[in-house]
């Protein structure tokens, strides 16, 4: 029965075939496609190769030094890295018949408009030109599909060059399968959708070629951003929140997708984010330090206090563990110890002009004329990287913000403004990060109104991320100083009369650890409180993880009079308490080099406190969890991984306060005047705790140890 079924299919097909070619109408077949170049031999042949930098020939994938190569063909491809960022060359093929529609080839490497390009030339002039995807060092060196449109060109005689003219930083290009073709290997993709769900799950796959993805309703692209969109298999799930737009008829366009892509299919709306069924529970999840759900941050923005809540803006970017489509991220929390996220607050104006770091305030007497409700308006400043310095108000607590429309305020050579209210002259300072004349520098600028503001001063030898404050010296109100310091946390103490800020002397250090930066204090601190509370970046890794980096644990900031003058101090804010579980604790005994009377203590997350004293020891201190902080008391001496940070005890004690997580150790020596944030995974099996000395014995004062509970839901 089947063969009969075959043969009757076959008859048919036959007899339309015969109809059509007794008809007189051709059947064309696609016009086959013409591979100018698929580097697949040791040496280049009919192209000229000039300079150093594309060698003797293809290159078999990966060369020395380089980060791998991957997304190119066969074995081989056209790289410039021969000789590394620095050799510069071309590489120019034989003539050819523009034949086709379409010129398809795979590209990667630095993004260099004209000086790491590739050109198609035709009479010795550019009339298509490409550079490579990526746009910052450390980037990603996977080749993905660029498609050059030459219908126009048909007939006309032309060559390519591939050109490498840059001398330093991410300056190299990788070219492979140069094909004429009558189809593109990248075509846009779109779907229609009825934004029912909360969220749009987007599928990721680290080290993808980034497609640029918008979301469009009606006529207008309401959110745009770059991913590293998987097309199956993908490692993690990430989420647009698509709440604001329930209910309405949207168009996802997705651009330069592969032919046969899947990636689109994936996509799909849900009310939950997909793949959260461990939220917070990851392997490598911090259990009292921020991190966002997905994604990457970076430094903290905008913290500010009001009604009850401690507001954590920072620079986000929700579709991918690696910087890049900054947002403002945002959460909240009552405590400083458990935070919940919201909804992102601060959206880019428009693509690629992101929303880089700032500052948040309390416009309580509305000198800024926002307000339109009963709630005070909280007023965000922040680096449009598109436009300058701008400002946006919040009349609903901080969760969402209109952008002003006198955008930008500020427009200068620099970045994140840090905005407070300086009481003595009743009106608002601005602190920017500002380079002039070939110097980094601070400038300050005030305001009346947060709107229209007026340069007045700067100082020299800050780099980016400003802050300024006054704390009083050894908690007397009577005499108070300011001070001043930018990313890396190095500060001054000085005088600031609203306009100009006056040192008393040059930078001190303030963190010696490996992960500090970017640090922000609090605004709007109740009085009856009177903190100064900060919260840096930890810069730390979160290996094979839907999420990267963290916030380093919020510190209170003193200023107390030392052997050296006056200097600022940092302890972890008494609310870690709230973590506690059982304390165990030692005082009065002598330790022995060998024995360890913690040794009954296993955990992953800890907060001791210490004072030791070294009777004949040369070094003591403790291990947590494999991981040792140890004092050298000849050199006078604190180390911790690969970081050491000079400590004189004072009344012959060690004191040490350390906050121990799943990616972090963070050391408070002296009673925080040495800090040091270590950003540093322990082995995965090692749940020990132990304090020793060597070469002698200590005397250990005081000894508390409590293992704390993790501060997720």
């Amino acid at each position: 029965m089947l063969r009969q079924e075959k043969g009757l299919v076959m008859g048919k097909l036959a007899f339309v075939l015969g109809t059509v070619l007794a008809l007189g109408v051709s059947v064309v077949a696609a016009e086959a496609d013409i591979v100018l170049a698929d580097f697949e031999g040791t040496t280049y042949g009919l192209w000229q190769a000039s300079g150093q930098a594309f060698g003797p020939g293809p290159a078999p994938g990966t060369l020395p030094q380089q980060m791998p190569v991957t997304g190119y063909k066969g074995r081989r491809l056209a790289n410039s890295f021969y000789g590394g960022d620095r050799s510069i060359g071309t590489l120019t093929s034989p003539a050819f018949k523009i034949e086709r529609k379409y010129i398809n080839f795979l590209l990667g490497g630095g993004k260099h408009p004209g000086r790491a390009c590739i050109n198609l030339l035709i009479d010795r002039k550019i009339v298509r030109t490409a550079t490579g995807p990526n746009n910052r060092p450390g980037g990603t060196e996977r080749l993905d599909w660029h498609t050059w449109e030459v219908s126009d060109l048909a007939g006309k005689e032309a060559s390519i060059q591939i050109v490498d003219r840059v001398t330093g930083g991410w300056g190299h290009i990788s070219v492979d399968q140069i094909v004429q073709s009558d189809t593109r290997e990248q075509v846009d993709q779109s779907k229609d959708m009825i934004l029912t769900k909360r969220y749009v799950n987007f599928p990721v796959k680290n080290g993808a070629p980034k497609r640029r993805v918008k979301l469009i309703l009606g006529d207008a692209v309401v959110r745009e951003f770059e991913i590293e969109l998987a097309d199956a298999d993908p490692d993690f799930w990430v989420f647009l929140d698509v709440t604001a737009f329930q209910g309405r008829k949207a168009t996802l366009q997705v651009d330069h997708l592969p032919r046969f892509s899947r990636a689109l299919r994936l996509i799909a709306q849900d009310d939950e984010i997909k793949g959260s069924e461990n939220l917070y529970r990851e392997k490598y999840r911090p259990q009292f330090h921020f991190t966002s759900r997905r994604g990457w941050n970076n430094d903290s923005n905008g913290l500010v206090f009001h009604k009850g809540q401690y507001h954590l803006y920072y620079q986000h970017n929700p579709y991918g563990i690696k910087w890049g489509n900054m947002h403002w991220g945002h959460a909240v929390s009552s405590d400083l110890v458990h935070w919940r996220e919201l909804p992102i607050a601060i959206y880019p104006h428009q693509f690629g002009d992101s929303v880089f770091s700032g500052s948040a305030v309390v416009d309580k007497d509305n000198t800024a004329g926002f307000k339109t409700g009963r709630e005070d308006v909280i007023v965000a400043a922040y680096t449009s990287t598109g436009r300058g310095e701008a400002i946006a108000y919040s009349n609903d607590g901080g969760r969402t913000f209109t952008d002003y429309e006198g955008n930008p305020v500020v427009k200068h050579r620099g970045r994140d403004p840090k905005v407070i209210w300086y009481e003595p002259g009743g009106h608002w300072v601005m602190a920017l990060y500002h380079e002039v004349d070939d110097k980094r520098t601070i400038a300050f600028y005030t305001s009346s109104d947060l709107k229209k503001w007026e340069y007045q001063s700067l100082i020299d030898g800050f780099y980016e991320c400003p802050e300024i404050f006054e704390l009083a010296v050894d908690a007397d109100e009577d005499n108070r100083k300011w001070v001043l310091y930018a990313a890396d946390g190095e500060y001054m103490i000085g005088s600031f009369d609203g306009k100009a800020f006056t040192p008393d002397s040059g930078k001190h250090k303030f963190s010696h650890g490996n992960c500090f930066y970017a640090s922000q204090t609090y605004n709007n601190i109740p009085a009856e409180d009177g903190r100064r509370i900060q919260i840096a970046w930890g810069r730390v890794k979160m290996p094979q993880m839907p999420f990267n980096q963290m916030m380093l644990f919020p510190v209170e900031l003193t200023l107390r009079t030392t052997d050296e003058g006056v200097r600022m101090f940092a302890e972890p804010v008494r609310e870690i308490e709230r973590l506690h579980e059982k304390r165990h604790s030692l005082k009065d005994v002598t330790l022995q080099p060998g024995r360890n009377p913690l040794a009954e203590i296993e955990g992953e997350l800890f907060h001791i406190r210490a004072a030791l004293r070294p009777a004949g020891a040369e070094r003591m201190g403790l291990k947590i969890r494999g991981i040792a902080v140890t004092y050298d008391a000849k050199a006078a001496q604190l180390a911790c991984g690969d970081k050491t940070a000079p400590l004189a005890m004072r009344d012959g004690a060690l004191r040490l306060e350390i906050l121990a997580d799943r990616t972090s150790i963070e050391i408070f020596a002296d009673d925080g005047r040495l800090y040091m944030p270590m950003g540093i995974i322990p082995p995965d099996t090692d749940r020990s705790l132990a304090v020793f000395c060597e070469d002698g014995p200590a005397e250990i004062e005081t000894l508390a140890v409590w293992k704390l509970r993790s501060a997720w839901p």
